[in-house]
């Protein structure tokens, strides 16, 4: 493990889930990181650990992913959103900064619908599930052309955490993650959301359909666009997702990180 970073597990309901957690940072609001469909909190490290300097960053395995203990049933969304919140009171957090990526957007969502006091800010990244994800058929292809679009070093985190993830949790997971209501939950958020996009991922709707969510969503919340990067930004551009996060976070203009690879713009989408 990284130097200042534990693992452990604790209980949620009787079974255990496995956690990452960086060094205390004290005075800071804590970061709270929630991982996709099918996979653990493995690929979400990069970006956690270019944060940890700035607050306590907590990167667990949702119940039933990765090392946490397997469940006799798929968790729902709700179900995942509690297990989480469950989490949070064994650390005593009061209040954190949720971080998701993909399917840990719509569960971050439900968490600040179910206890908004306990959700200071929110991150999505590369958000997933709803509307254009719609039907189940054509989410598995837009997974698909992901998979084509994604470094391959990706492939070698996520193959063994799918395949243990199996296919009967894969079909339940991925049927209610497209039905679940994640544009009304972003629309009816009261905490400041801050969503960062890729301009290659397959599961993202057209721009003209972001602008149009970026509007009615309100002024509380920011849509940022990082170029070139598919649905893993978390783990694909860790330097430049990083950046856009202390940004917002510090309250200052999102623009280009000079300072990470590749050539990676990222935009803030106007609302006229």
């Amino acid at each position: 493990m990284d130097p200042g970073w534990t693992e452990n597990t604790l209980d949620v309901e009787g079974h255990k889930v496995f956690y990452r957690l960086s060094a205390d940072v004290p005075g800071a609001l804590p970061i709270v990181h929630v991982h996709g469909f099918g996979i653990s909190g493995t690929y979400l490290m990069p970006t956690a650990r270019l944060l940890a300097g700035r607050a306590t960053n907590v990167v667990p395995d949702l119940p039933g992913y990765g090392r946490s203990e397997r469940w006799g049933y798929t968790l729902g969304i709700p179900a995942l959103a509690l297990a989480l919140l469950t989490m949070l009171d064994h650390f005593g957090l009061e209040k954190v900064v949720l971080v998701g990526n993909s399917m840990g957007c719509p569960v971050s969502l439900e968490v600040a619908h179910a206890a908004p006091d306990r959700v200071d800010r929110i991150v999505l990244v590369s958000p997933a599930g709803g509307v254009h994800n719609q039907g189940l058929g054509k989410a598995i292809r837009q997974l698909a052309r992901d998979g084509t679009r994604e470094s391959p070093a990706m492939a070698r985190v996520a193959v063994p955490d799918y395949l243990k993830f199996g296919p009967v949790n894969t079909w339940n997971m991925f049927s209610e993650l497209t039905r679940f209501p994640s544009l009304e939950r972003l629309l009816r958020a009261t905490v400041p959301t801050l969503v960062v996009i890729g301009s290659k991922d397959p599961l993202m709707a057209p721009p003209l359909r972001v602008r149009e969510v970026a509007r009615l969503a309100g002024p509380h919340t920011t849509v940022a666009l990082i170029e070139g990067a598919a649905h893993a930004i978390n783990f694909s551009h860790p330097g430049e997702l990083s950046h856009v996060i202390g940004s917002w976070l510090d309250g200052v203009e999102i623009v280009d990180d000079p300072d990470s690879p590749g050539f990676t713009r990222v935009l803030q989408l106007p609302r006229d």
